[in-house]
């Protein structure tokens, strides 16, 4: 787990020669250009990352979310099996800016959703609006993919701790990572260039091409152990436990996307709703 240790837009264009003399240039279709990344609407925790983020219903008038990790939630890591919800916070953020400057303070109003079972996230409400943030510091929040991640994917882990970006790939997925006591499903495993390190935890995963929140960054094999705490193993569908000393790992985003009604209302009954339920 990725806690703390201690406390562009670029495009390539092409073109053709026409085919006869005296011919247009035939233009080839010129590739997307790639998303500009920084700290904006990323925050620093106490000993972790995190990020303001917005689902793809979500307006500007809805209490802020702020997604980080399951084993950042304040009170300690929740237990296999467990389900938080509704639980009061008044935890701060430090609200960066784009360049990674600190902006202001931004707190808590309570634990929307917390669990290590299946994933690793923590979701916390605000108590301001997106709307507020806007006019207060001019900084949006992330907005989450309601899409599946997709393997050879350019991304970009950025820590507001560390005020470190990692580029890479998405290397594939795990269809099961084990570490201690804890299992995830479906985790992003990333190319070698992402070297996270400890406080990197709950760092928004961005897709280049997009600019959307794919994962959330939360650990890696350290030292080689198979399924010890910080050193995750992977388990296949038969059951075969292979060991990747210094790769590192996330946990997919989509899943909230399906869990979230009108007014960033948590809603674990919504049709396509798969998350672990208390």
């Amino acid at each position: 787990m990725k806690t703390s240790l201690i406390g562009a837009l670029a495009a390539t264009l092409l073109a053709g020669t026409g085919a006869l003399a005296g011919a247009a240039p035939a233009q080839a279709t010129a590739p997307a250009p790639a998303v500009t990344v920084n700290y904006a609407g990323t925050v620093a925790l106490s000993d972790c990352s995190g990020s303001v983020v917005r689902m793809p219903n979500s307006v500007s008038s809805d209490p802020a979310l702020v997604l980080t990790n399951g084993h950042c939630l304040e009170t300690g890591m929740p237990d296999p099996g467990q389900v938080i919800v509704d639980q009061p916070s008044s935890r701060s953020f430090t609200l960066l800016s784009a360049s990674g400057g600190r902006l202001g303070t931004l707190r808590a109003s309570k634990v929307v959703y917390s669990t290590m079972t299946d994933t690793d996230v923590t979701l916390y409400q605000l108590n301001t609006s997106y709307a507020a943030i806007q006019q207060r510091y001019g900084i949006s929040p992330l907005t989450v993919s309601p899409d599946h991640p997709v393997a050879g994917d350019a991304i970009k882990v950025v820590s507001g701790y560390w005020k470190t970006t990692y580029s890479c790939s998405i290397d594939g997925f795990v269809y099961q990572l084990d570490e201690g006591s804890w299992t995830w499903k479906d985790s992003v495993r990333y190319t070698s260039t992402c070297n996270t390190i400890g406080g990197t935890s709950g760092s928004p995963v961005i897709d280049t091409a997009t600019g959307l929140l794919v994962a959330v960054n939360n650990t890696g094999n350290e030292n080689g152990e198979t399924c010890t705490v910080d050193n995750p193993c992977e388990v296949d569908e038969n059951g075969n436990v292979t060991v990747h000393q210094g790769t590192n790992y996330a946990e997919e985003t989509y899943l909230l996307t399906a869990c979230f009604a009108p007014g960033n209302k948590l809603d674990l009954t919504l049709p396509g709703c798969v998350l672990p339920t208390p």
